[in-house]
């Protein structure tokens, strides 16, 4: 069913509550990736051309207690946003109270507030995160229309979406939203095939039900990553110091069981006896890991496998890196999957979020891939199928 979107709202002279995930990494109070602030300027422009009052919210972090909201606060991401827009964006350092409200009146058509940090309203007794009702409806009365953009956010029920939208007779997906909806969904649901998944990543258990799921849907799914070693000693293979996860070889079995000729795995591997750079690396096949040895990366037979067919699919998801790509020596068979899925012109590619998302911005590839999702957890779940609940309230208000 399609979404109602904010192409279906009228707003001029509104007030639109926008759910935005500007939940940026900082430090030191600078935003060191700014990708989930340029993915919400299309929804924002969006709402400025059709004369709404823009009224923007995000978390940032976790915040549980007094001291978590140092170096949490929205304020340097409103200025970074200003500059994104070129046009002046208040900000408001509350969550409620006198004077959020009047700045909030106070707007014109065409005006941007940003107000503080949703998840400072945690520290007493988690209520953005738990959804408090009483918060939810505080933070509608605000406003004349809801439209969620923070699809990072979209398998959680907080109080600033599912609790807002509850309160709201108008409710709409921005056109982030959106976009993840047909890209993560339409693989999910109706993808163009041969459709192949890539998994990566570190451990089985963080993607067990993605990999259940895709083994259902999926014409090949392909391991690789730190999750490969699990799925290798469960075949009886010797991995080393390799990443492992011994409580779930049972789990690997399973799922092997399952898929049977579906699988992928990785055939050879990069080997080092230390975690680091700068250290001596050995190439073997997968039958010829030593004890004192661990894979940190995909070795060159591997990533022509994983390139050849690449070049057969028509829809390609990936989630988790291939190796520990943050180390140079050991980012090769990451890269090579950028470059794969970067070169094929007719195929739906879609980077699932997380890490894989991150090496694709980090190393120049963003332009070059069909959707890079903005969320890691959110990504997984609507891989499983779940149903997410900041986009189930969207269909149930309309």
């Amino acid at each position: 069913m399609a979404k109602k979107t904010i192409r279906d709202l009228e707003v001029t002279g509104k007030t639109a509550l926008v759910r935005v995930d500007f939940n940026v990494p900082m430090k030191n109070g600078e935003i060191t990736d700014d990708n989930r602030i340029r993915q919400a300027l299309p929804t924002i422009n969006a709402l400025i051309e059709k004369n709404a009052k823009v009224v923007l919210f995000s978390h940032l972090g976790r915040v549980k207690t007094e001291e978590d909201k140092a170096g949490k606060s929205l304020k340097p991401v409103a200025e970074a946003l200003s500059e994104q827009l070129v046009r002046p964006v208040k900000f408001v350092g509350y969550t409620r109270g006198i004077e959020l409200e009047t700045a909030i009146t106070s707007m014109k058509a065409g005006d941007v507030l940003m107000f503080e940090n949703t998840r400072f309203e945690d520290i007493d007794g988690k209520k953005e995160s738990k959804n408090d009702p009483e918060l939810g409806k505080y933070w509608a009365s605000l406003g004349d229309v809801f439209v969620n953009d923070a699809f990072g956010t979209a398998h959680r029920a907080h109080a600033s979406n599912v609790g807002i939208a509850t309160h709201m007779d108008e409710v709409a997906a921005g056109l982030l939203v959106e976009k993840e909806i047909k890209f993560i969904g339409g693989a999910v649901s109706n993808p163009e095939r041969p459709f192949y998944a890539i998994l990566g990543g570190a451990k089985v258990s963080d993607k067990i039900g993605v990999i259940s799921n895709l083994l259902d849907i999926a014409d090949k799914v392909l391991i690789g990553g730190g999750m490969s070693y699990t799925f290798l000693k469960a075949q009886g293979y010797e991995i080393g110091k390799s990443l492992v996860e011994d409580d779930k070889l049972d789990l690997a079995k399973s799922l092997m069981e399952k898929g049977k000729d579906k699988l992928v795995f990785a055939e050879d591997f990069k080997l080092a006896k230390e975690f680091k750079n700068d250290t001596p690396i050995r190439i073997a096949d997968r039958d010829d890991i030593q004890k004192d040895e661990e894979g940190l990366d995909i070795g060159p037979k591997s990533l022509e496998l994983f390139q050849n067919l690449i070049k057969e699919a028509k829809t390609v998801v990936w989630n988790g890196p291939v190796g520990v790509f943050e180390f140079e020596n050991f980012a090769q068979g990451t890269l090579g999957i950028l470059e794969a899925l970067a070169s094929q012109k007719d195929t739906t590619t879609i980077l699932g979020g997380g890490d894989s998302a991150a090496a694709a911005i980090s190393l120049g590839y963003e332009d070059k891939i069909t959707h890079i999702s903005t969320g890691g957890g959110a990504s997984l779940e609507y891989l499983e199928g779940k149903e997410l609940p900041g986009i189930k309230i969207i269909d149930e208000i309309n």
